[in-house]
Formats: structure tokens, C-alpha cells, sequence
């Protein structure tokens, strides 16, 4: 008699710690422990009306496939959250667990990656064999004919109980009286199905608005520029640079010191902030919400701008007589896609002649990347001005080694780098300690901005028209900052610079902090008709 006690005590703790599981940070809390969960009765009634024999066989089945799959949902969840500030879309992230997994393997290494990626499979195997042992354990409860029924009944009226829970937390109605409890693993589960099916709504109402572009067909188009342009995405870049103490006591002295020296050299700033689409990663749905113009927040809806023949700023760019190249240090894999994303000029990382060591996950110095820009697009002869994106990559995490500036004219191929990348503690050391990663985090940020306006102010004899913006903010727990704005410089002349003045970004490289964040989706647009005249040609700058 004992050891069924303790059997059914052991079964029905594996099930309340199951049903229980955070899927959020902020969650995982030792209170957790003390939520009830409203599925379990339901469960425990519902063996018990069962018992044993072929029916229940398939109903532990159904209920261990079902946990599972929640579980794991969960899991996602919490990893979405902690790195994106997101949840977990299941139609459009399954991408990422690639990607996350090459982001494993440059933090902490080969060895430890798959190390996690097996314990992770092991750990999933042993929860599905300890549901399925307290599953067996509950149905194999004796109990007779009579007792079978009334369990059954009971299990269809804590269903409802916990079905009203479901639609209360999900705001459907309003209960008369708080539920004493949550069903909180059921609410994921239908909360994903919905995900699910709004994001295949959301993918054919994409397509529609992707091929209606007002400005496929219109003459003069970016004729208001005279020179070059470069679009600087600078990686992880985000609004705590301005607002977070740990962060902007370094990194508002250095936009201020740059502010100074590029006034003194003649070139006008004006700056804002900008919605991104992402945050803690994904840099990609930021770079094609920036060019397509359309609201690029998952993988899903990526493929679908990509697929429905919508026009790009470079598109634009290049009809309107500009060469038209693309500088991405940090694509290493093929990159099939960039064929269709309007670029005369694609280099990679392959093609940017670094021949130094890299920095663990990013692959060379920004500084080199600027440089390798200026021999490999600016130093070629070209038919008309450059309309050029490039994709920092030095703060990228892992952070760590931070590179420092090097005298531009012994840049060479990159190996004077070698010492840097070499110097300091490895990132599966650096990241067992947050503090160190939000300090490595705030350097590498230093350094981007930096090496940017050092070359800005390289050109000043002959300024192209740069835009610089971060892509996202960093993670959650490095940013302390769950906002999802990222600064915008726009620097250059000041004929050109002048005329983004009506979007109420503020002269210099410090925005207002009153400043309204636009959402980056209307950039393309807004970047068209800010330097757009008539087709017959309004003058430059």
C-alpha cells in the first residue's frame, strides 16, 4: 500500500512539474512550484476512468505526444524570449534552430555545442519516459465500474473549469469568480494553434500587399542625390546606447566627440530612432524591412518578400542610375536569396581579401570591412555613384575578442589584426558571467561607432550620403531594455542632410529624447520621396 502511495505521489509530481514549466525568464521562480496547474485533475480523472487495457494505451499516448510537443513549445518560448524578447512562432522560426545552433558552436565551441544539442534530445527522451510511466502508474489505478464513472464525470467538468480559464486569460469572457488555479500548458497549446493559423492569414495578406508598390512605376526617382551613398547597419546597435547608464556613459561621449569633429570638418547630422522588426537577432528581417519597405518580422514572411517580386530600395536605386552593391562580411554560407534583392555588387565574406584571424563568430574587424568597401566598390571604376548596404559584424555577439582601431594606411590584408584576435578570455569563459558579456557587449559597440564616424570623417573632403542605424537591440538580459528602437544618423552635406529635417530627427548624432521612433518599414518609402523630384530633374545637392 506504501509503495503505491509513493508511486502516485512520484507520477503525479512528474505530471505538476510538466504542466507547470515556464516558458518565459521572468517566470522561472521558485513560486512557479506553487502554481496548480488545472490540467492535472483533468488528467489524473480521465486515466482513472480509463484504466487499463488498449484504450488507455492510446489515450497515455495522446497525452504524452500532447505534453511533449508543449513542452518543447515552451522550451522554444523561453529560448525566443531570452534571446529575441519574442515567442516562439512556430510556422516561421523553425529556421532558426540551424542558425542558433552555428551561434552555439561560435560561442562556446564545437565540442560543448553538440554536447548541449545531445543533452537536450537526452533530456526530452527522459521526460517522455517519465510521463509515460506516471501516465501508466494513474491508469493502473483499481477502482470499480461505479468509480470509473464518476471520475469520468469529473473529468468533463474540470475540463470546463479549466477550458474557462483558457478563454478568460485569453480575453474571450469574463469569469463571474477567479479560477483557483491555471491552465496554463492548455493556454500555450491553443495559443499556438492560433499563432499558427494568423500566420498563414498574415502570409497571404503579405503577398497582396507586396505587389502593390507605389513606386515600381515612377520617373525621377532619388534624383536629388548627386553622389554616393552607403547604408550602415550597425550590428546590435540599439536604443540602450542612449538611455541605459551602464551603456551610455561611454557611448554618448563618443556619438558626442564624433558629433564635434565631423561640425568642424562640414558635414551636417541629423538623428532619430527607428522601430526594428527584431530584437536580440535575425538581423536579416531588419535589412529587408529597411529595403522592401513591408513589416519582415519572421522567417516566414522573409521568404515570402523575397518570393513575391516586390521592389527593393536598390532596385530603385539601381533604375535610377546607381551601382548598386551589397558588403557582407558576415554571410559565410551561400546566399541564394541575394539575387533577387537588386544588387549589381555582391561581396561576402569571402570576397572581402581578409586574410587575419578572425574574432570567434565574426569573421574580421569592421575597420577592415570599411576599408576592403573603399578598394573593392569605391576604388573600381563605376558608370554613375554607388548606392551601397553594409552589414557590420565586430558587434555581433559573442563579443568578445574587441578589436581597436589601427592606422587606416596599414590595414593591409587584415593580419595586423592577428594579435587582437588572439588577446583576452575565451566567450565560453566570458559568458559564464553576465556582467562580463554586458561589458564586452558595450565595447564592441564603442568600437563600431568609432571605426563608422572615423571613416565618415576620412571622406569629408568628398562626403557620400551615409545612413546609419542599428539593425536591432541586443538581447534582453545585455540591452536592460525591451524597447525595440534603434538609433538613425543620417550624415552627409547639408543640402542633402537638410531634407530629412521634416521626419523630426534632431541635428547631431544625440536624438531628442522626445524624439518619436518611426517604424523602419516606411524607410524605403520615406527615403524616396525625401530625395525624389520631378522626373524632368530637380537639381542635387
Amino acid at each position: 500500500m506504501r509503495g503505491t502511495v509513493v508511486r502516485l505521489g512520484l507520477a503525479t509530481l512528474v505530471l505538476h512539474l510538466v504542466l507547470i514549466q515556464p516558458n518565459h525568464p521572468a517566470a522561472m521562480a521558485w513560486d512557479a512550484l506553487l502554481l496548480f496547474p488545472l490540467e492535472l485533475p483533468v488528467i489524473l480523472c480521465a486515466l482513472i476512468a480509463v484504466g487499463p487495457g488498449r484504450v488507455s494505451v492510446w489515450l497515455r499516448a495522446a497525452l504524452v505526444a500532447v505534453l511533449m510537443l508543449v513542452a518543447l513549445l515552451k522550451a522554444a518560448d523561453y529560448a525566443m524570449f531570452t534571446a529575441f524578447g519574442r515567442g516562439f512562432n512556430p510556422v516561421a522560426d523553425l529556421p532558426l534552430i540551424e542558425a542558433g545552433m552555428r551561434l552555439a558552436i561560435g560561442a562556446a565551441g564545437l565540442g560543448l555545442a553538440v554536447l548541449g544539442a545531445v543533452s537536450a534530445v537526452m533530456a526530452a527522451v527522459a521526460v517522455a519516459a517519465a510521463l509515460w510511466w506516471a501516465t501508466g502508474v494513474w491508469a493502473r489505478v483499481g477502482r470499480s465500474r461505479g468509480q470509473a464513472g464518476v471520475a469520468g464525470a469529473a473529468a468533463v467538468l474540470l475540463a470546463g473549469v479549466a477550458v474557462a480559464d483558457v478563454g478568460q486569460n485569453m480575453g474571450r469572457f469574463d469569469l463571474p469568480a477567479k479560477v483557483p488555479g491555471a491552465a496554463f500548458t492548455a493556454r500555450v497549446g491553443v495559443e499556438r494553434v492560433e499563432k499558427t493559423r494568423a500566420t498563414l492569414a498574415d502570409l497571404r495578406a503579405f503577398a497582396t500587399a507586396a505587389a502593390e508598390d507605389p513606386f515600381a512605376d515612377r520617373a525621377g526617382l532619388l534624383n536629388l542625390i548627386d553622389r554616393d551613398v552607403i547604408v550602415v547597419f550597425v550590428e546590435s546597435y540599439g536604443r540602450t546606447s542612449l538611455d541605459t547608464p551602464l551603456y551610455a556613459e561611454t557611448h554618448r561621449p563618443t556619438l558626442a566627440r564624433a558629433e564635434a569633429r565631423l561640425d568642424e570638418l562640414g558635414l551636417a547630422m541629423r538623428s532619430g530612432l527607428l522601430q526594428a522588426p527584431t530584437r536580440g537577432g535575425q538581423s536579416w528581417l531588419s535589412h529587408a524591412t529597411f529595403a522592401n519597405g513591408l513589416w519582415i518580422d519572421n522567417q516566414t514572411s522573409y521568404g515570402a518578400a523575397l518570393a513575391s517580386g516586390r521592389m527593393t530600395l536598390f532596385h530603385l536605386a539601381r533604375a535610377a542610375g546607381f551601382h548598386t552593391a551589397a558588403v557582407m562580411p558576415q554571410i559565410t554560407l551561400d546566399w541564394p536569396e541575394s539575387s533577387v534583392m537588386g544588387f549589381d555588387t555582391i561581396l561576402a565574406a569571402a570576397d572581402l581579401g581578409y586574410r587575419g584571424q578572425p574574432f570567434n563568430w565574426v569573421t574580421m574587424p569592421d575597420q577592415f570591412t570599411f576599408a576592403a568597401m573603399d578598394r573593392l566598390i569605391f576604388g573600381a571604376a563605376s558608370d554613375g555613384p554607388r548606392f551601397v548596404q553594409m552589414a557590420l559584424g565586430t558587434s555581433h555577439a559573442p563579443w568578445v575578442p574587441v578589436p581597436e582601431l589601427v592606422d587606416w594606411e596599414s590595414i593591409g590584408d587584415g593580419t595586423i589584426f592577428d594579435p587582437m584576435a588572439a588577446a583576452g578570455d575565451p566567450p565560453a569563459e566570458v559568458w559564464r558571467d553576465p556582467d562580463r558579456v554586458r561589458a564586452q557587449y558595450r565595447k564592441a559597440i564603442d568600437y563600431a561607432l568609432s571605426v563608422v564616424f572615423d571613416y565618415a570623417a576620412r571622406r569629408a573632403a568628398d562626403p557620400p550620403l551615409m545612413i546609419v542605424l542599428g539593425d536591432h537591440q541586443a538581447a534582453e538580459f545585455v540591452a536592460q531594455d525591451s524597447r525595440p528602437d534603434v538609433p538613425i544618423h543620417v550624415i552627409g552635406p547639408e543640402a542633402l542632410v537638410r531634407r530629412v529635417a521634416d521626419l523630426g530627427w534632431s541635428p547631431g548624432l544625440l536624438p531628442e529624447p522626445d524624439v518619436t521612433p518611426i517604424r523602419m518599414d516606411r524607410m524605403r518609402d520615406l527615403i524616396l520621396e525625401t530625395f525624389s523630384g520631378q522626373a524632368d530633374g530637380e537639381g542635387g545637392s
